[in-house]
């Protein structure tokens, strides 16, 4: 570990915080309950200080293999934060608790930037910011159905949207997908391989 991230975990340690290195970046795993106090703490706290964030996202985990699988839930919220200050960046991981419908409270008082990151979760995972101030799609038109970054989310959708030129307007529809096979066509020149 680098000097400079070792001065940021032993601070995160001497903070209450069970941080991890891996691959040379520190992560702190934080439980449901204690989400948004812990992020008020990094964001207040004299010695971290981190006043950004860069990205919040959704994680589903429900395919997820191998031993560092997290225990917990099907989904998460990761956060990266940046301390402009100390020159420091974290990520922040939290599971969402509940599978069906997956609720963590909202960062927006803590960091107003993170709105739009939240909408943008809870559009593509389902994941619910409670007490967001304006939880609705932003990515996907206000009448789709599901979740598309879901794991069980069919590749093909569930409606597809055409322009009837007989109606004069865009029209839903389920989805049809003619199966086809597709043999590649393979052209050579005269004489290909010959010497």
């Amino acid at each position: 570990m680098t000097p400079k991230l070792q001065r940021l975990f032993d601070t995160l340690q001497q903070a209450g915080l069970a941080p991890a290195e891996r691959l040379g970046e520190i992560t702190v795993e934080v439980a449901p309950g204690a989400y948004l106090e812990t992020c008020r703490k990094l964001r207040d706290d004299a010695a971290l200080r981190f006043e950004q964030v860069i990205d919040l996202c959704g994680v589903d985990y429900s395919t997820y293999g191998g031993a560092r699988a997290p225990r917990g839930g099907r989904f998460a919220v990761v956060l990266h934060l940046l301390s402009i200050t100390n020159n420091w960046r974290l990520r922040v991981r939290c599971m969402a608790a509940g599978d069906e419908i997956p609720m963590l409270p909202t960062l927006v008082e803590v960091w107003p930037s993170v709105n739009w990151f939240e909408r943008e979760a809870f559009d593509l995972f389902g994941i619910v910011f409670e007490g967001h101030p304006d939880l609705r799609r932003i990515l996907t038109d206000y009448g789709f159905t599901g979740h598309p970054f879901r794991k069980d989310f069919p590749i093909s959708g569930h409606v597809e949207m055409r322009y009837d030129p007989e109606q004069r307007r865009v029209v839903y529809q389920p989805v049809t997908i003619e199966p086809r096979e597709v043999t590649p066509r393979v052209v050579r020149e005269p004489k290909y391989g010959e010497e």
